[in-house]
């Protein structure tokens, strides 16, 4: 099936890499017209070549940033919230900063981004949100802080703009093949993929494009009936 997505609008952000980016690439290649956002400017130069329409600066911890951003783009069709960040460590060895800055760039970067966007899909009769989350949202591992409150306000989007047009849903991935996940693979030491790749049932990690065709659905007219869910697609990291 092509051209999912034709004739619609879509900003997405942390497009410079990972899942973001697969995001980007595969929207565009359905016909969207795609505005891939990242701080790291020079990560999403050259996304012109895959079919982005545009690229721009933003961060999205930046109220004042988003706002003007959001006012600059006007009216969008689909809204993808892509940017996030992992802690590992237990309540002991998470600081109150580190602290701060996870749920400042998980959560509220997406409390931002809908707040800034939402009003013109409201007067344009409505969009889809798209929320990345994480199955560590749903059941954490050892030594992580959970992504639950994604969820939450995911749903409580949902929830109050469920006859306004408007729908919100999550996609909870596994552990999946990007380079910040390489990164951190390689901070555990030589057998630190292995240990990734171990807690996925099916033996393998799972990739970004993987992830980028849930969210093609979830922009898509076909997810129409669609909101306040929390997709998961985790190579059976939850059964």
């Amino acid at each position: 099936m092509a051209d999912r997505l034709k004739g619609k609008r879509a900003v997405i952000t942390a497009a410079a890499a990972g899942i973001g980016r697969a995001c980007a690439i595969a929207f565009a290649r359905e016909g969207a017209t795609v505005i891939a956002t990242d701080i790291n400017e020079s990560g999403i130069t050259g996304l012109a070549k895959e079919g982005i329409a545009e690229t721009a600066k933003l961060d999205v911890r930046n109220t004042a940033d988003v706002n003007a951003f959001a006012k600059r783009v006007g009216k969008v069709d689909i809204l993808l919230n892509a940017a996030g960040f992992v802690h590992h460590g237990t309540i002991l060895e998470c600081s109150e900063e580190d602290f701060d800055f996870s749920f400042d760039l998980n959560v509220k970067s997406m409390h931002r981004t809908i707040r800034a966007f939402l009003p013109d899909m409201l007067a344009g009769g409505g969009g889809s949100i798209v929320n990345i989350s994480s199955c560590a949202a749903l059941r954490p591992p050892a030594n992580r802080s959970s992504k639950a409150a994604v969820s939450l306000l995911t749903r409580a989007v949902a929830l109050d703009f469920i006859t306004k047009g408007i729908r919100c849903n999550s996609i909870c991935p596994g552990t999946v093949e990007t380079p910040s996940m390489l990164d951190r693979a390689a901070a555990q030491g030589p057998q630190g993929k292995e240990m990734f790749v171990s807690r996925q049932k099916m033996g393998r990690l799972g990739t970004a494009d993987e992830i980028a065709s849930m969210a093609i659905y979830l922009g898509s007219d076909e997810s129409a009936f669609t909101t306040g869910v929390d997709l998961v697609v985790d190579g059976g990291y939850m059964l």
